[in-house]
C-alpha cells in the first residue's frame, strides 16, 4: 500500500531565517541604546508604582512602513520629548506587525517591500535597525508583540509592550508575555470586554512553561518567572470607554482583581471611531478627568505621523505620500504637537500630587 504523506499538507515550501543571534550580531547594540531602553522601562515601571508622578504617553505611526519617514518623525518627537519631559514621558509607537481581521498587509517585518515578497528575514533586520538607531537617538521604543518568536529577535531594544485586542485572551501570548522584559500593557476585546485583559494580567504575572525558541534558533521550553508590571489599555469596542463612567468600572474591577489601579487611554481605534480628528478629544477629556482628581489614568496612546490620515498601498510605492500612515489614520505632526504641549501645560502643576495614588501597590 503506497505512504500517504500526512504532514504540511498545505505548506508549499519552508525556507531558512537567521538564528536571533545572527540577527542581533549584525545589528549590534551600542552602550547608548542600552542605556535608553533600561531608564524606558525604569521610567514606565516607577510611574505605573506612582513613584514617578508623570503620564507615559506611546505616540507615533499606526505602523511602519518607511524606516526614513519614521526616523524623520523620531527626530522630532526626541525634541519634543525633551521638552515635556519635566510632565510627560513620551514613548515612540513602534510597531511592525499588524494583525489583520481578515486580510491585509500584515507590516513590515511580514513583507518589508510591501509587494507581497514576504522578505521577512530581510524584514527582520531592518526593524532591529530601526530600533538601534531609535535608541541609540536617546527615544525609547514601544510596541505589539504578535508573533511569539519576534521578541527573541527585538525584545531588548524594547521598552514598553502591548497585547492587542485580538490576543488579549491568547493563552500563547499572555505566556509571551509573562516572560517579558517590559511593562505589558493588555488591551481591552474589540466588543469593549475588559474581563479580557484583566484575566491577561492575572494570568502573565504567572510563571508559565511553554515552548519557544533561544537565541541560537533553538526549539526549548521557555520557563518564566511572571510579568508584575502589566496594566490595562481601554481602546473601546462598540462605543468609547475613556468616559468617566467607564473609567470608574474599570477602577473598581481592577480592585475586585486585587490588581494595581492603573489606566492607559487609547485614544485612537475605537475611542475616537478610528477618526483621527477625535484623538485630541479624547486626551483633552482624559486631562480633564486628571485634572479633576483621577489618579489611575498613567498613560496615553496616540496615533501620529508627519502627514495626518492614511493612504492605500499603491501598485506603483513611488507614489506613496511621504509620512502619510498606509493602516489607521493618523493625526498630522502640528497636531500632535498642539496635543502634547497643551497636556504638558494643564498637567504640570497637578501631576505631583498623584505621588504615592491609592491602589498601585504590588499584587
Amino acid at each position: 500500500m503506497p505512504h500517504r504523506r500526512l504532514d504540511d499538507v498545505n505548506v508549499a515550501t519552508y525556507y531558512p531565517m537567521p538564528t536571533p543571534a545572527e540577527i542581533r550580531a549584525r545589528q549590534p547594540m551600542s552602550e547608548a541604546a542600552e542605556r535608553t531602553v533600561a531608564e524606558g522601562r525604569e521610567a514606565i515601571r516607577r510611574i505605573l508604582e506612582h513613584s514617578d508622578p508623570r503620564l507615559f504617553i506611546v505616540v507615533g505611526p499606526c505602523s511602519i512602513h518607511d524606516p526614513a519617514a519614521a526616523f524623520d518623525y523620531a527626530q522630532r518627537l526626541k525634541r519634543l520629548a525633551d521638552e515635556v519631559a519635566d510632565t510627560l514621558f513620551l514613548v515612540m509607537r513602534v510597531y511592525f506587525e499588524k494583525p489583520r481581521t481578515q486580510t491585509g498587509w500584515k507590516g513590515f517585518i511580514n513583507d518589508p517591500r510591501m509587494n507581497d515578497s514576504f522578505r521577512i528575514e530581510e524584514g527582520m533586520e531592518r526593524a532591529r535597525e530601526f530600533l538601534v538607531r531609535l535608541a541609540e537617538l536617546g527615544l525609547p521604543a514601544g510596541t505589539e508583540a504578535l508573533d511569539p518568536i519576534t521578541p527573541q529577535y527585538l525584545g531588548e531594544l524594547v521598552s514598553w509592550t502591548a497585547i492587542g485586542a485580538r490576543t488579549a485572551e491568547s493563552q500563547t501570548h499572555r505566556e509571551m508575555a509573562s516572560g517579558l522584559s517590559t511593562p505589558v500593557g493588555f488591551k481591552n476585546a474589540t466588543d469593549g470586554d475588559v474581563d479580557v485583559a484583566i484575566n491577561a494580567m492575572i494570568s502573565s504575572a504567572r510563571a508559565h512553561n511553554f515552548l519557544g525558541i533561544n537565541e541560537d534558533g533553538d526549539t526549548v521550553v521557555v520557563r518564566t518567572r511572571g510579568n508584575r508590571t502589566s496594566h490595562i489599555v481601554l481602546r473601546g469596542g462598540p462605543r468609547p470607554n475613556y468616559d468617566t463612567v467607564s473609567i470608574s468600572m474599570v477602577e473598581q474591577a481592577l480592585a475586585r482583581a486585587g490588581l494595581p489601579v492603573n489606566i492607559v487611554v487609547d485614544c485612537s481605534h475605537a475611542n475616537s471611531s478610528k477618526r483621527p480628528e477625535f484623538q485630541p478629544r479624547v486626551m483633552t477629556d482624559c486631562v480633564h478627568q486628571i485634572v479633576s482628581g483621577n489618579r489611575s489614568i498613567v498613560g496615553l496612546m496616540v496615533e501620529s505621523f508627519i502627514e495626518g490620515g492614511n493612504q492605500p498601498i499603491p501598485k506603483d510605492l513611488g507614489e506613496l505620500r511621504y509620512g502619510c500612515s498606509v493602516t489607521d489614520a493618523c493625526v498630522d505632526w502640528a497636531t500632535t504637537e498642539k496635543m502634547i504641549r497643551e497636556a504638558r501645560a494643564a498637567l504640570k502643576d497637578v501631576l505631583p500630587a498623584r505621588l504615592g495614588a491609592p491602589g498601585a501597590g504590588e499584587r
